[in-house]
């Protein structure tokens, strides 16, 4: 049984359709990259599994441990243990690094409030162990967010979706703004979250950069998959990625 299987997903916003047909599994342990040119459905696909509105999932299903997930809230999803990190970061720029760790720490040992049922598994990070991870962050923890560079604050958005109980980490464009040096770094703690044995479902525009941390991959286009395969086998796919990547 795959930890993610997304079945047959077709999402609408309004009556825009967006995703057709979408399907795609992510293994436990696995940094699984979601690719494609701007448009072609990436975004909602995160945000149709993570639960988050729009879209609107109209047919399919996404599962999630083997339990069916769709159309769930978003706070109902997480606290399955999948945690999203948006392409807007949404840091709280007028608090410090360590008071947004704070923050993310007391969510989740608030979130039960309605006595949902926590099924998360994944052990959520230390405030100890972020710093560890994310050097810069722990250099940095009395700065504001706000004056952090874009790479420093995709670090600490990646942090504190690790201070959750995090299974599943969904993230939506992380090199996005970021220059080369910086998409190094920011490539770096990535695989180090990995190595952690944290799940990954990886959406970029920078496909080269995604491919070279990635164990699989899928390349969707106008909402629907057309390649599915290894890292490699994609690497080595010239046509697929110049017709569909531009790479």
């Amino acid at each position: 049984m795959s930890l993610l299987d997304v079945d047959a997903v077709d999402a609408y916003y309004g009556e825009s359709h967006i995703l057709r047909d979408l399907s795609l599994t992510v293994e436990e342990g696995e940094v699984c990259a979601l690719l494609g040119r701007n448009g072609a459905g990436k975004t909602t696909t995160l945000r149709s599994i993570s639960g988050a509105k729009p879209p609107e999932v109209r047919d399919g299903t996404v599962r999630f441990k083997g339990d069916d997930i769709t159309g769930l809230p978003a706070d109902d999803v997480a606290m399955q243990g999948i945690s999203l990190v948006p392409e807007e970061r949404r840091v709280f720029a007028n608090l410090t690094v360590e008071e947004n760790l704070r923050i993310a720490e007391v969510s989740r040992n608030t979130s039960n409030t309605w006595r949902r049922p926590r099924t998360a598994t994944g052990q959520s990070m230390s405030t100890e162990q972020v710093y560890e991870d994310f050097p810069r962050l722990g250099e940095r923890k009395t700065q504001k967010a706000g004056t952090l560079s874009g790479g420093e604050q995709q670090m600490l958005a990646i942090a504190r979706a690790l201070k959750q109980s995090t299974d599943l980490l969904l993230l939506d464009e992380p090199y996005e703004g970021l220059a080369p040096k910086i998409v190094e770094d920011v490539e770096a703690a990535i695989e180090r979250i990995s190595d952690q044995g944290v799940t990954i479902l990886l959406v970029e525009q920078n496909a080269a950069a995604a491919i070279k941390i990635a164990d699989r991959a899928y390349v969707v286009d106008q909402g629907a998959v057309v390649f599915d395969g290894s890292a490699t086998e994609l690497r080595d796919d010239d046509e697929t990625r110049e017709r569909y990547l531009g790479v």
